[in-house]
């Protein structure tokens, strides 16, 4: 089909921003604090939730700037593209329910099945994402017709092992819950860099 992506990219910005508003949710302010310990020291316990809200947040916002980045070179969609999409966006809104149980389980018994599940769905996320681009761009079939070939190979070179990546810090996950988490916010990290060449190359009559 030959329309343009807007509402595409507006369903997909609205999941983005309630996936990532709904992450505070779990930082609760303390109350009845028991004898002897100051507010500073209740917040301090807390930092298991602050630790999982900033790795999601981070996660989130990264996904969705690579998110707005592929749109930048996909001009026209059709269902494939409509459902590959719909399945990355059920990842995202999957995110706060892990994160909110890695906050309460870790340090605890339960800790590394919660971070099997914190973990479990990035590596689906990575999997998401790697198939809305290669829905779009094999062959060049829904990209725009004017789409930087060099952009569009650096993402596709960036993206081929992200899967692989998420699932050795899956791996990680067994043995140290707090390693695995920053190795989830490091990949996070590393994934909004190599984007970037390609990104500067924004195809003309797309905005940012």
């Amino acid at each position: 089909m030959a329309e343009e992506t807007g509402r595409v990219e507006a369903f997909s910005d609205g999941v983005f921003a309630v996936a990532m508003t709904l992450l505070v949710v779990d930082i609760k302010v303390p109350h009845d604090l028991p004898a002897g310990q100051s507010l500073a020291q209740a917040l301090a316990k807390e930092w298991p939730t602050y630790l999982a809200f900033v790795t999601s947040y981070a996660t989130i916002l990264i996904m969705w700037v690579n998110h707005h980045r592929l749109f930048t070179h996909i001009g026209r969609w059709d269902d494939r593209l409509l459902f590959s999409n719909g399945m990355l966006l059920l990842g995202v809104v999957l995110v706060p329910f892990p994160t909110a149980l890695v906050a309460e389980y870790l340090g605890l018994p339960g800790q590394t099945t919660a971070a099997m599940v914190y973990n479990g769905t990035f590596v689906v996320i990575a999997f998401c994402f790697n198939l809305l681009w290669k829905t779009a761009s094999r062959e060049g079939r829904l990209l725009r017709l004017d789409h930087d070939a060099d952009a569009v190979r650096h993402i596709t070179d960036s993206y081929r092992y992200g899967p692989l990546y998420y699932v050795a810090t899956f791996v990680v996950g067994l043995f140290s819950v707090t390693t695995s988490l920053v190795l989830s916010l490091m990949l996070a990290l590393y994934f909004a860099l190599p984007s970037r060449a390609a990104a500067a190359i924004v195809p003309a009559g797309k905005s940012r």
